[in-house]
């Protein structure tokens, strides 16, 4: 896949979706689309579409984000040591387009003993339907 400029970037994406996505910011909580959202289908890198979600896999954490106990394709997932803001987290990237998602947490209450912290300006929806 050809690596976009910013300037790409900007022209399609909302100004929430380019600071999350291309400038690793985060999206106050209880504020994104995705958060309530209980539509079957796959959530989707907001920048290079790759599929990274399954809505099975979503569930309410409480958090204020959209939370998934796994995700889709090891391949389209990379994860970075973050120790921003005086923590230690795990921060999770689009592997297509190195696009900033969130973080991934080893607290939940699921399965996989995982939580996926996802902003919503950095993800896009695909119904079941049309998936």
């Amino acid at each position: 896949m050809a690596k976009k400029s910013d300037e790409e970037y900007r022209a399609e994406l909302t100004e929430m979706q380019f600071w999350v996505t291309r400038q690793g910011g985060t999206e106050r909580p209880g504020t994104g689309i995705f958060n309530a959202h209980d539509r079957a289908g796959v959530y989707n890198c907001v920048c290079c579409k790759a599929k990274l979600f399954s809505s099975t896999e979503k569930f309410n954490a409480g958090c204020g984000w959209p939370s998934f106990a796994d995700h889709m394709n090891n391949d389209n997932l990379r994860f970075l040591e973050d120790r921003s803001h005086g923590q230690f987290r795990t921060e999770v990237r689009c592997s297509q387009c190195d696009a900033h998602l969130g973080h991934v947490f080893d607290d939940g209450p699921t399965h996989t003993g995982q939580r996926y912290c996802i902003n919503s300006a950095s993800l896009d929806f695909t119904d079941e339907s049309k998936a």
